[in-house]
């Protein structure tokens, strides 16, 4: 059985990087093929055992909440024409055993606020965080990976990528002892830090395994630039009472908060497409050099 059931989703973000598309629509929607990628990332975490997904929303979301509800009379309407194949699509966005609940964030205040709101739902469980624009092709998911580890350590887990030293100043970067191939217990965090100030080039991405008690240590940090409470913070805060593991997963991460992540993610995702990927390819080799 597993040790954690719950998963917050952080999308209250205004996703600035793809205006003007996401001036009224999430940039969680976005489609990699025929699949937006809030829906890759719930896919993910119901895969490791993940069924009580909790979305943390903000103003003009509410294409999320209506993307995994009942759709009445786009059902109807395939019924009628007997299209039992997109019926099947439509209705299986999520397994039925999965439940959803949506609280809504009044402020974009950073990761770390947006962590905080889900308090009251997650309760003193440990839970997971997924972020929708770091898409990740894993097999296993990413998520299940962690979550195997997380029964054996019974702590905190990070998500943690080898980037290039000139890139440290994006990411939360994290130093710790390697204690097996991939796995390290960390002794710091630091968010963002310039390439000769990085304590290693170990990046935090967007999967994360929490104990509880990282929200009482987000509600003493104190809010950064801009007001807001950054969730490296709390974990930096975390790691001084608790175990905190960082694991080195298996899998391609695609950056899809960027342009041209989410446009490499597309193609790679269409090229693997089993309707697609023959067509695909043939159209991508006619194109002029």
């Amino acid at each position: 059985m597993n040790l954690i059931t719950k998963v917050v989703f952080p999308v209250a973000g205004l996703g600035t990087r793809f205006l003007p598309v996401t001036k009224a629509s999430p940039k969680e929607m976005l489609p990699i093929v025929d699949k937006p990628l809030i829906q890759y990332a719930a896919e993910e975490a119901i895969a490791a055992g993940l069924n009580e997904l909790i979305f943390v929303t903000g103003r003009n979301k509410r294409s999320i909440e209506d993307h995994f509800d009942k759709a009445y009379e786009l059902e109807t309407e395939l019924t009628a024409k007997g299209r039992d194949t997109m019926l099947s699509v439509v209705r299986n966005v999520l397994p039925e055993k999965s439940s959803c609940v949506y609280i809504r964030q009044s402020e974009s205040l950073g990761l770390g606020h947006a962590v905080l709101c889900a308090k009251q739902v997650v309760g003193n469980d440990p839970f997971a965080v997924i972020l929708a624009d770091d898409l990740i092709d894993a097999d296993p998911g990413v998520m299940a990976q962690m979550a195997r580890l997380h029964e054996k350590h019974r702590c905190s887990i990070i998500g943690v990528q080898n980037v290039p030293r000139e890139e440290t100043s994006s990411y939360g970067i994290v130093h710790g002892e390697a204690i097996e191939k991939g796995l390290y217990r960390l002794d710091g965090i630091v968010e963002k830090p310039s390439s000769d100030k990085a304590p290693s080039t170990l990046a935090v991405v967007g999967r994360y395994i929490l104990t509880p008690r990282v929200f009482a240590l987000l509600e003493q940090v104190r809010p950064g630039t801009g007001g807001e409470i950054q969730l490296t913070d709390g974990i930096a805060a975390l790691l001084k009472e608790e175990q905190v593991l960082a694991y080195e997963f298996h899998g391609k991460r695609y950056d899809c908060g960027s342009k041209l992540g989410y446009l490499q993610a597309t193609v790679e995702y269409a090229l693997a497409h089993p309707e697609l990927k023959d067509r695909f390819r043939q159209y991508l080799k006619a194109l002029k050099p």
